[in-house]
């Protein structure tokens, strides 16, 4: 397969259905599968519309341009790789996501230093998809509560071997692949 068939993902829903997204080859970087981010969205309902997003470990966008299309309010997304999130501003440009917010810094350091862009408003939705090796999943969700909205979802992928913190429920569970994923509430 060429890589730029391969360094491709399509939105499965909403106002950008169909559409494809370019993203660069980067170590740990592998888009949310479709049938995966079709049964998170069957789970939340469709569409997002009013829904304030997080979408912390961005790598090619495909979580959150798909929360953009189905009628997020806001999607911030935050991507550490030059590469990766100079691919994401492109495909924000060319979608004209004025819904959306891209941060090209560390994810874990903006939660830490409580930044503003993080501060300005609580989050109903938080996706949390960093690579798998960086055993990040349980730590983030330990500094998670002080920016969700009530009742707020962490949609979360690891590779089986997660320990959930305290104070989180799976709300819904699946598996595709070596995928694992959650779709947690707080407790």
């Amino acid at each position: 397969m060429k890589a730029a068939q391969r360094n491709r993902v399509r939105i499965i829903g909403g106002q950008w259905r169909r559409r494809l997204l370019d993203f660069p080859d980067a170590e740990g970087l592998r888009p949310t599968a479709d049938a995966v981010r079709e049964k998170l969205f069957n789970w939340l309902g469709q569409d997002l519309p009013g829904w304030h997003c997080l979408d912390l470990f961005a790598g090619s966008g495909a979580l959150g341009f798909e929360a953009a299309s189905r009628g997020a309010a806001s999607v911030v997304m935050v991507e550490s790789n030059r590469a990766a999130c100079a691919a994401l501003r492109a495909n924000q440009t060319m979608l004209n996501a004025n819904n959306i917010i891209l941060e090209c810094a560390d994810g874990v350091k903006l939660l830490t230093q409580q930044a503003p862009v993080l501060t300005q408003s609580k989050f109903d939705l938080v996706l949390i998809d960093p690579p798998f090796a960086s055993g990040l999943q349980a730590s983030v969700l330990t500094m998670l509560p002080p920016f969700l909205n009530a009742g707020a979802y962490v949609y979360v992928e690891h590779d089986g071997s997660l320990q959930l913190p305290a104070g989180w429920i799976v709300w819904r569970e699946g598996r595709a692949g070596h995928a694992h994923f959650n779709l947690l509430q707080q407790g």
